[in-house]
């Protein structure tokens, strides 16, 4: 009989290495929590047009890699490859920015998809905690995000990473600066899909990873070298307060998003360890997002940073998370026991201890088994002449000591030798 599979490009997350991937997102998650953000969450499909104003029809996320569909009743929607229009959709809708203070500070996790060539890092279905402050221009807001995100990694244990960092001017700059690259471009030799994308958005084969591109690069217009005052100024305060805080970067001038909508400060963080897919994570200013998909003018500043590959970056450090066990406590029934110690573990559990116990009537050996693979520090043996007595046995697992504990003494006992 034939057996189901995962679609290609994607994954499963199963004990024992989905605890890696929680550990990664709270990790990522708790400087935000500290730091004003509120979590929200939206669905996994949006509107069509959302993304295409919204990240940019030509980019190739929405052109070639993005899942749509249309619904029985006629709608055109899409599996969301990115967060941050979705979140910016569902701040403008519940009118957020209208019920307090500015800027709304917001923090999501959640799962993203994009059809495109499975590779090791690179997958059709992956995972992503993002953060974004919505409705203020304020280089303090680009600089906080940046540090929040370097202080989550660092909490894991990374550092072997590197955070690169550039502008891309305004709509009062770039413009000028898009002309110079345009010009620049045209006399180059680049197939019939890269001219199509150069006519759209220029800046966007600044960011084309193919070495026949990047070959003839050398040379092109500098966006530094276009920055107005206005962008210089806000750029060198950014720098100014990332580096006041201890946070090391790396001035980036070829670096460019892929999406149409970042504006003024980019950044990127990369892992020299995981090869071509060097990106972990990356975000930036987009202040014209908010009018591009029907809201009102509302500065911004977000990012994004990859679970997949966060796990990956640790893995090529070498770093092993220290995750505690599950289980706490494993309760072995012996005979007639099996009502009482069921008792028990639920008052366990109801006092904030984490018990699991042996199911399916297996015997002692058996069941001490299941206790070693649970990773408990102490099992607890029940038999009926324990019962009678009105004790168990407590035994460490560390060290092998096994002693009797009085019933109604069990959990205050585990708790303390816990704690």
């Amino acid at each position: 009989m034939a057996t189901f599979q995962a679609p290609k490009g994607t994954y499963d997350l199963i004990p024992p290495v989905s605890v890696k991937y929680l550990a990664v997102r709270e990790a990522i998650a708790a400087p935000l929590r500290n730091s004003g953000y509120g979590y929200i969450e939206t669905p996994g499909f949006e509107d069509v047009g959302l993304f295409a104003r919204g990240v940019g029809e030509s980019t190739d996320i929405v052109s070639k890699e993005m899942y749509a569909f249309e619904t029985k009743g006629g709608d055109q929607l899409a599996l969301r490859p990115e967060g941050t229009a979705s979140v910016l959709r569902a701040a403008l809708e519940a009118s957020l920015h209208k019920k307090g203070n500015l800027p709304v500070k917001l923090w999501y996790s959640g799962s993203y998809y994009r059809y495109e060539k499975p590779q090791a890092g690179r997958y059709r279905h992956f995972s992503q905690v993002g953060a974004e402050a919505i409705g203020a221009e304020d280089p303090a807001l680009d600089a906080e995000l940046i540090i929040l995100a370097d202080q989550a990694y660092r909490s894991l244990g990374l550092r072997n990473f590197r955070i690169l960092l550039n502008s891309l001017g305004d709509k009062e700059c770039r413009p000028v600066y898009r002309e110079a690259l345009q010009s620049f471009l045209s006399g180059l030799d680049l197939d019939e899909e890269t001219v199509r994308r150069a006519g759209i958005n220029p800046l966007r084969v600044l960011d084309d990873k193919r070495a026949e591109v990047q070959k003839q690069l050398v040379g092109a217009p500098v966006l530094r070298d276009y920055l107005c005052d206005a962008c210089k100024a806000y750029h060198e305060q950014v720098r100014s307060l990332v580096t006041a805080a201890g946070v090391h970067f790396e001035d980036d001038e070829k670096l460019v998003r892929g999406l149409d909508y970042y504006t003024r400060t980019t950044f990127e963080f990369v892992h020299d360890g995981l090869g071509s897919q060097s990106a972990v994570g990356g975000g930036g200013r987009y202040d014209g997002l908010s009018e591009m998909i029907g809201g009102p003018a509302l500065p911004s500043v977000g990012w994004a940073l990859g679970v997949d590959r966060t796990v990956l970056a640790l893995q090529a450090e070498g770093v092993e998370l220290d995750i505690p066990a599950s289980t706490s406590v494993f309760a072995v029934a012996l005979g007639e026991a099996k009502p009482t110690v069921f008792g028990l573990v639920t008052q366990l559990r109801k006092a904030g201890v984490a018990a699991d116990m042996s199911y399916g009537g297996k015997g002692l050996k058996g069941a001490m088994k299941d206790a070693n693979r649970s990773g408990a520090r102490f099992a607890l043996v029940v038999g009926e002449r324990d019962l009678a007595e009105g004790v168990v046995q407590l035994k460490d697992m560390e060290s092998g000591e096994q002693t009797s504990v009085p019933v109604a003494e069990l959990v205050d006992t585990v708790r303390a030798r816990l704690a």
